[in-house]
């Protein structure tokens, strides 16, 4: 199955003249040409749905939040292009190649929710992704595309759960990314209370404010495309519950790490060969993980075909279509450990368990590799996984039970394990499993390795503080923006 260019262009667009002359501009003329019904109408039989990892119908939460909108106060619309899911590069390649795409997708919201303010959401770190962004923005403010909403930028923190839409809504309003109870598409973004922001969290009864309208990067530029090209043109690629296409990162052990577009319903196998390349000499992939996310994909589903559905039938989610692609030389047990720190650090400690049972569950997988675990270890670890996701306010801990869960499931009787794996192995392991990417440079990968170095707490500190993120607000820096 070859690649397509739908929301990743083949090339760079490098200025608004280019991406005029392919048609940019057209969706955006429509919108406010026409009734915001007729968007919404034309979302639902799009059947998009949010590309950002749940797979939310689009039509549902823009409805939504039209239908809940303040009479006094307009609605924000979000750009969450604060991509951090392990072995996902999607959301910067495509604000890489074109981010005027994204950026009209947005005003389409912004005429349909009536909003009066766009907020872009990057992290700090991403330097090109905000170069292009910025200059992106400025180009169609000459161009008289903005009108009178007014474009505010955020630049938030290196924190996994920065990607969570009620997290990231806590960084626009100046706290930390510590997830709400409430969807942000019925309860908006916080009204300030006078409370200094570092030493408060938002208060889960809900707000009077307007709600807000955040979307994924992909979703954003695949509004562009519907209202320009109709629901039918969608439509003409993918299955009848998952149509489209899908932006998909493929690295680990295969022969090279890419990005690409696939319609939706192309195997997990075609695009682990398209993009990766297959297998390493002389081995075999054996096992996909769908980022952090998802279960263990084992190679006898690899035909599995890249739909929601689908996915959700074999026992795993599509995500983020972000997948690490591990090879007959791997060790379960160790990507579990990989896995269970991954998670453990990213937690923010609101939630006792979401903590505390996964960095039990680090140190007993930590164990049964360098040999030192208790007898009772795998007992401990199975109480461990059955506890996790009490009193979850967001699914960090579910994700932490079925990630972790199925590559223990992998590892065989853990009673009779005791791996000692070599120390060197096992930190070569640490370094790339389960560990966000900074760039794919050339078909190569390049791991975030700060990310082995972070500690509980949050800090790169050499020693934890033995305090949760959530018990330290006023020691984690706050996020910037403009």
């Amino acid at each position: 199955m070859p690649l397509i260019y739908r929301v990743l262009d083949e090339q760079p667009c490098d200025d608004l003249a280019a991406y005029v002359a392919m048609g940019g501009g057209e969706a955006l003329d429509s919108a406010r040409r026409v009734e915001p019904a007729h968007v919404i109408h034309a979302l639902k039989r799009s059947g998009l749905r949010g590309r950002g990892g749940a797979g939310f119908p689009t039509e549902a939460k823009w409805s939504s939040v039209r239908t809940n909108a303040s009479p006094v106060e307009p609605t924000p619309v979000v750009i969450n292009g604060a991509e951090g899911e392990p072995s996902t590069f999607k959301d910067r390649a495509i604000l890489r190649n074109n981010p005027f795409r994204v950026l009209e997708g947005a005003l389409v919201a912004c005429t349909v929710v009536d909003s009066r303010e766009l907020i872009i959401c990057l992290k700090s770190s991403f330097a090109q992704e905000w170069k292009r962004v910025t200059a992106a923005v400025e180009a169609i403010r000459d161009a008289g595309w903005i009108n009178d909403v007014v474009v505010r930028y955020v630049a938030g923190p290196s924190a996994y759960l920065f990607g969570e839409e009620t997290a990231l809504l806590e960084v626009v309003e100046n706290r930390q990314p510590f997830p709400r109870v409430t969807p942000p598409w019925r309860r908006g973004v916080e009204e300030g209370d006078g409370t200094p922001a570092h030493s408060s969290l938002a208060t889960p009864a809900g707000s009077s404010a307007a709600p807000v309208l955040v979307n994924n990067v992909e979703t954003f530029a695949n509004v562009a495309l519907i209202v320009r090209n109709g629901p039918d043109w969608f439509r003409a690629i993918g299955t009848a519950e998952s149509p489209g296409s899908i932006v998909c990162t493929v690295v680990g052990d295969v022969v090279r790490s890419g990005v690409g577009e696939f319609p939706m319903g192309t195997t997990l196998r075609e695009a682990i060969d398209v993009l990766g390349g297959g297998a390493l000499p002389e081995r075999r992939v054996v096992a996909a993980l769908p980022g952090a996310s998802g279960a263990v994909i084992a190679e006898a589903k690899f035909d599995t075909p890249m739909t929601y559905e689908a996915f959700q039938r074999a026992g795993t989610g599509l995500g983020s279509a972000g997948f690490f692609c591990m090879d007959d030389s791997f060790s379960p047990l160790l990507a579990a450990h990989g896995a269970a720190r991954f998670l453990s650090i990213e937690s923010c400690g609101q939630c006792t368990p979401c903590k505390d049972d996964v960095l039990a569950l680090t140190a007993l997988l930590g164990g049964l590799i360098d040999g030192s675990a208790p007898e009772d270890a795998a007992d401990e670890i199975a109480s461990r996984l059955l506890t996790v996701t009490n009193e979850a306010r967001c699914n960090l801990a579910l994700q932490q039970q079925v990630v972790v869960g199925s590559l223990i499931a992998r590892s065989g009787d853990l009673s009779a394990t005791r791996a000692a794996v070599p120390a060197d192995v096992a930190e070569a392991a640490r370094r790339r499993l389960l560990v966000p990417l900074l760039d794919i440079v050339e078909g190569t990968a390049v791991y975030d390795e700060q990310e082995a170095e972070k500690q509980p707490d949050w800090t790169f500190d050499a020693v934890d503080s033995g305090t949760y993120p959530a018990q330290r607000l006023q020691d984690i820096p706050l996020a910037s923006s403009g």
